[in-house]
């Protein structure tokens, strides 16, 4: 296929050439089906957007190939916040890479924590107390919680609302409040541990979680009536950025953004881990597959996740929130500052850790708020992980992004991308 741009030839050559054809080809192969017209006006341009950019939602790179102000085709370019973390893994024992889940995707750490220690605990095959898998349960439905709250008020900024952002970020203010007596902190928790939680809810912890589960849905329900019937927010969304439900699943999406299409997709219900199998909530969906589709699945979810919190709150068993295993766990404190044994094995753990079986591999994932989360896991029998990688939601949806943009305006570019809210953390990795 032949693609001619006289603007991109006659303006400015020497700048685009090193670039032009590794973008056209990398074009024309992702989209060999779209009929390209020659450009006899020379009115089409190439776009690049980012990676430095404000609204990028973090350092993505866009290519938009505009003819005027709509995108004909797009090239996602990924991998400026590269880290290597599954490569770090391999060379920490597992505890030890539990704070490099919690910077993949930054705006729900807890998630990240727990599904690094539920695939541990498979390939361990170490079993958890029942307060522990609550616990549990309650720090990943809070992180569920934030995290669409940074995307809602992104999202609605990005449409024009600025002052939305900081309604959405008080509650959150709330929920970093909450963590910080959780876990002892705001933001990049590290709560969970193989084979348990590091340290048990305090009274006055349960107290404020009950607080915000009563009094967060009278904030959805004002925000829907701000939302809902908003003329200038709906418009921005409706039937914009539309995605089929046989492309949503070709392309790899997950979490909201494949609910969106109408699939129920979900690991909590399709995959049960901890205790969500003794818990009732919906699955939302809806048919739609637009980027007001995917906001009304998200409004939904938090509704769900206050549901759920709720319900492990009154199920919330007494008991210890470790295993009595010292083979398996790191020791309580009181071990540790007041007995021999329990400091040699705090000191084995931190040296040498968790040793699953040599040559057993595992997989397992959770239903973080982007999506499934999976960690996959090959052991050689010592405590750090022969091969470990990393399945992220934001990586797969990122793919379907591409098929999302082509077509639509580029003022709805940023508004898309919210719409999609990707984390670059767990897409670079």
């Amino acid at each position: 296929m032949e693609i001619k741009n006289s603007f991109i030839d006659k303006t400015n050559p020497t700048f685009f050439k090193k670039h032009q054809n590794a973008l056209y080809k990398s074009l024309e192969d992702k989209h060999t089906t779209v009929d390209v017209e020659e450009d006899p006006l020379g009115t089409r341009m190439v776009l690049n957007m980012g990676p430095q950019h404000p609204a990028t939602h973090g350092v993505l790179r866009l290519l938009l190939e505009l003819d005027g102000e709509r995108i004909l085709r797009n090239r996602l370019d990924i991998g400026y916040l590269h880290r290597g973390v599954e490569k770090i893994a391999e060379n920490k024992t597992y505890q030890e890479f539990m704070p490099y889940t919690d910077r993949m995707d930054y705006l729900s750490p807890y998630s990240n924590n727990v599904a690094l220690c539920t695939a541990v605990e498979k390939i361990a095959e170490i079993e958890i107390p029942e307060r522990a898998k609550y616990i549990r349960m309650i720090g990943c439905e809070l992180a569920r919680i934030s995290s669409h709250l940074l995307y809602l008020g992104a999202m609605v900024m990005d449409t024009g609302a600025i002052s939305f952002f900081i309604w959405t970020f008080r509650e959150r203010e709330r929920l970093y409040d909450i963590f910080d007596n959780f876990g002892g902190h705001r933001f990049t928790i590290s709560h969970s541990r193989i084979g348990g939680v590091h340290n048990d809810l305090s009274p006055t912890c349960i107290d404020m979680i009950r607080e915000f589960t009563k009094s967060f849905p009278n904030e959805i329900r004002d925000w829907r009536k701000l939302l809902n019937k908003n003329r200038i927010f709906y418009d921005r969304n409706l039937n914009v950025g539309q995605i089929s439900h046989k492309d949503a699943v070709a392309y790899g999406l997950t979490g909201p953004n494949l609910r969106a299409v109408g699939i129920p997709y979900d690991m909590r219900k399709f995959s049960p881990y901890l205790r969500y199998d003794d818990v009732e909530f919906d699955v939302p969906t809806r048919l739609e597959g637009d980027n007001l589709a995917r906001y009304f699945i998200r409004m939904e979810e938090m509704s769900e996740s206050i549901r759920i919190i709720n319900q492990c709150l009154d199920k919330l068993p007494k008991g210890p929130i470790r295993t009595d295993d010292a083979k398996k766990t790191y020791p309580s404190k009181d071990e540790v500052y007041y007995s021999m044994e329990g400091m040699i094995h705090d000191f084995m753990m931190t040296d040498t850790g968790v040793c699953p079986p040599e040559g057993v591999e595992c997989y397992h994932a959770i239903e973080a708020p982007k999506g499934e989360l999976g960690f996959y896991i090959q052991s050689d029998g010592t405590g750090h992980p022969w091969r470990m990688k990393i399945n992220a939601p934001s990586f797969t949806n990122l793919q379907g992004l591409e098929k999302i943009l082509d077509g639509q305006m580029i003022a709805d570019t940023v508004v898309l991308i919210g719409g999609v809210d990707p984390v670059m953390g767990e897409s670079d990795k």
